[in-house]
């Protein structure tokens, strides 16, 4: 029967005290009696970091062996893994558990020099590495794409930097500021011609311009006929109770000048009931689907302005339509359009602006946008509420105008 025997684990041994477990990089040793081993410490024993560093050498009558637990050459596997050696005493029969580490051992030839890592190579990103392989190993076709595309970049590179210089010269001669202004403008209008309704610029009388049919269609006139009637016949009790909750002032102003009697009233009233929904929706951020029910909106209607004017986002898994900013400017455009055709090609742009809940330089904007000629308020010698009470008008007349950003901006008054 064998003998048994037992296993003792040794106390815990610092990491320079451990065993050690050498593998030769470049083949087996037969006869590892020939090999002298030494090994050397860090002499920095106060540093956490080095004072566990060691270096094995293997020295043989040919060739010499280096090995170390730090650097890039040693094994990663001595930090992920714990390593022991077992010692079998034969007399006690116990056998001694001893921690361990391994180290690669590499050749060492004499008179060779060691090749320094150059800090550049380092820093070089995989697409330039891979653009060196192909300039020393690449076939002529991929040599040839790696000329042109640096070609390329070469000129891309001058003409950023004459871009850039050009920019920095219109900076210093009109200054950072004008140029902010400029942009902040013309990034204006560009979003306002983007939300006009529809335009024929060939048109030869002003209501063609805008066409009424793009704005209500003869379905929509149709739909509308009895909330429009409804609103025909608010008396002037109820046109005041209207004004008094906070309603639009330009359907206000309509109702009281409709005509008496014929098809002329039905369409006038038709146009303000949709312009009184118009303005509503321009005062909302978030539209539920019971939009204008309580007006009396018909559906068809409701569905065109849902699709015209609002914007679907989805939030917690449900559909919701939003009146966003590019909207908001979508409206005025159609609202001041709409105005034209019930004011004969004249509308009141002070009254709109309030309605809008917008800055009256923003609906000037809109106006000179669609090319309408704006009326300005005679300067007489007034008081500053006259001078309130003037308001703005725009009209449409045939060219369209053609504003100029540039020729409009007011000159600054010199500080004498």
């Amino acid at each position: 029967m064998a003998a048994s025997c037992s296993v003792v684990c040794c106390e815990e041994e610092r990491d320079s005290d451990k065993a050690v477990i050498v593998r030769f990089s470049n083949g087996n040793v037969q006869n590892g009696e020939k090999l002298d081993f030494i090994t050397y410490k860090s002499v920095d024993q106060v540093n956490p970091r080095k004072k566990n560093r060691l270096m094995m050498v293997a020295e043989t009558e040919r060739m010499s062996y280096v090995g170390q637990n730090f650097g890039a050459s040693s094994l990663k596997c001595n930090s992920l893994c714990k390593y022991y050696v077992g010692v079998l005493n034969k007399h006690t029969m116990q056998m001694e558990l001893h921690n361990a580490q391994l180290f690669n051992m590499q050749p060492v030839v004499s008179g060779e020099t060691v090749v320094t890592a150059n800090p550049k190579d380092a820093a070089q990103t995989y697409k330039e590495k891979v653009d060196t392989l192909i300039e020393a190993f690449g076939t002529n076709k991929q040599k040839r794409a790696l000329s042109s595309r640096r070609l390329n970049q070469v000129g891309s590179d001058i003409l950023h930097q004459a871009v850039a210089k050009a920019a920095n010269t219109v900076i210093d001669e009109k200054g950072l500021e004008a140029l902010q202004q400029e942009v902040a403008e013309t990034e204006s209008q560009a979003e306002l011609a983007l939300h006009l309704p529809p335009c024929n610029m060939d048109a030869d009388v002003p209501e063609n311009v805008y066409p009424l049919d793009e704005l209500l269609s003869p379905v929509d006139f149709k739909a509308l006929e009895q909330a429009g009637s409804k609103m025909a016949a608010f008396t002037s009790e109820e046109l005041q109770n209207m004004k008094d909750s906070g309603g639009a002032l330009s359907v206000m102003k309509h109702l009281e000048r409709l005509p008496s009697v014929g098809e002329a009233r039905d369409k006038m009233a038709c146009c303000a009931f949709y312009l009184s929904l118009l303005i509503k929706l321009s005062r909302q951020k978030s539209v539920s689907r019971k939009f204008g029910v309580e007006e009396g909106c018909p559906r068809t209607v409701q569905t065109k302005l849902f699709r015209t004017f609002t914007v679907e986002t989805f939030n917690n898994g449900k559909v919701q339509n939003m009146v966003s900013a590019s909207m908001h400017a979508k409206l005025a455009t159609y609202c001041l359009a709409l105005l034209l055709h019930m004011g004969h090609m004249t509308a009141d742009l002070t009254l709109l602006h309030r309605d809008l809940a917008i800055s009256e330089a923003r609906v000037v904007e809109v106006a000179k946008s669609m090319g309408l000629t704006l009326a300005k308020p005679p300067r007489t010698k007034e008081t500053e509420a006259d001078l309130h009470d003037k308001h703005k008008q725009a009209s449409l007349v045939l060219p369209l105008v053609k504003y100029h950003q540039l020729a409009e901006r007011r000159k600054r008054k010199k500080m004498h």
